[in-house]
């Protein structure tokens, strides 16, 4: 495959359709919401002409960690970023190296996660 096949399957994904805002935060936070569903993953994780979704969920992954978020919402980016096909070793990699960078702590509480959704084996 060429990068011109793969620039060109990109091309082709499909729009990514979030309604977590909405379920969450829609009359508490209706403008929030809306930036969250229709602006974050309607249009910025929908370009795939730029970066990949398995790029996004490894940048998206690799913030959470780094601030320490180790709520649903990592979780979710974690099961995101399986389904976008990162694998279980490239996951422990990246908490790896993380470790390193953001703190061994943070990395530490992300395995915990990273096993719940990738398998403890």
């Amino acid at each position: 495959m060429t990068n011109q096949d793969d620039r060109e399957i990109r091309r082709k994904a499909q729009k990514i359709v979030q309604t977590a805002g909405r379920d969450q935060l829609g009359r508490f936070a209706p403008d929030f919401a809306r930036y969250n569903d229709d602006i974050l993953f309607g249009e910025v994780w929908s370009r795939n002409d730029k970066l990949s979704l398995k790029e996004r969920s490894i940048i998206t992954v690799s913030s959470l960690i780094s601030q320490g978020i180790t709520d649903s919402s990592l979780k979710y980016h974690l099961l995101t970023a399986k389904v976008n096909g990162v694998t279980k070793e490239e996951m422990a990699e990246i908490i790896t190296q993380l470790g390193f960078y953001a703190g061994w702590p943070k990395a530490w509480a992300a395995f915990t996660l990273a096993k719940e959704v990738y398998g403890a084996d």
